[in-house]
């Protein structure tokens, strides 16, 4: 890919428990140094959930920062900004992934978020779902889930996948790692999964939702010097 192009990154910070009120503190008090990082277009600070994929039950140690930048310079540049430092400092570890969209529709909060690089995914691929629900659903869509966290651990070839969302119940979105679109479509289309999609837009569950595929670019990881606790 070209230095210029736009890059996407979601990074996993994991805390420890001394570590994890200053965390959920920062949903609000992160939000104005991240608007200031350099090169930053879109950025979104989350809660993630407990167990395989969704859950009901949250994940109190981990959070996620979703940031979509004008070029890579800018995101590798963001290593050394105060904001991340903080964050880096604070937490136990943390993992990035860096990505190119390649297909995206939808919205989030009204906003296309991803520039799209249309181009063949020949090797793994990472998907990032996420909605809105409407208010006299949520009850029918968490009655969903655990059958979901069911159908997503059994996939065949997912590395990784995490719930993520800004409000529980009502903002939900999952970040997937998968070895290949291929193993991704047969989840999607082929599994149990599929009846949950088809009662999604037959009952009407989302009132904004957005569904954006990537390709791979870099991935780093660091494990911080303060031990867990």
């Amino acid at each position: 890919m070209s230095s210029k192009e736009e890059i996407v990154s979601i990074t996993f910070f994991e805390y420890p428990r001394r570590n994890r009120w200053w965390a959920f503190n920062q949903m609000q008090l992160a939000i104005a140094p991240l608007k200031k990082a350099k090169g930053v277009k879109f950025f979104k600070l989350m809660g993630t959930g407990g167990g395989f994929g969704f859950s009901l039950k949250p994940d109190l140690k981990t959070y996620a920062l979703l940031m979509v930048w004008n070029n890579l310079a800018f995101a590798e540049n963001f290593t050394d900004s105060e904001a991340y430092l903080r964050f880096n400092q604070q937490c136990k570890s943390n993992f990035t992934y860096w990505m190119q969209c390649i297909q995206s529709h939808g919205t989030w909060h009204g906003r296309q978020p991803f520039t799209v690089k249309e181009q063949k995914a020949t090797g793994p691929i990472m998907v990032i779902t996420r909605a809105r629900l409407r208010w006299n659903k949520i009850l029918r869509f968490l009655t969903q889930v655990p059958a979901s966290s069911r159908a997503a651990a059994k996939a065949d070839g997912l590395i990784y996948t995490k719930g993520i969302g800004e409000w529980p119940a009502i903002e939900q979105a999952t970040f997937s790692y998968w070895k290949s679109q291929q193993h991704m479509e047969t989840f999607a289309y082929q599994s149990g999964h599929r009846e949950i999609v088809r009662k999604v837009k037959q009952e009407r569950w989302y009132k904004e939702e957005l569904f954006a595929r990537f390709i791979p670019v870099s991935l780093a990881g660091h494990v911080a010097d303060n031990p867990t606790t």
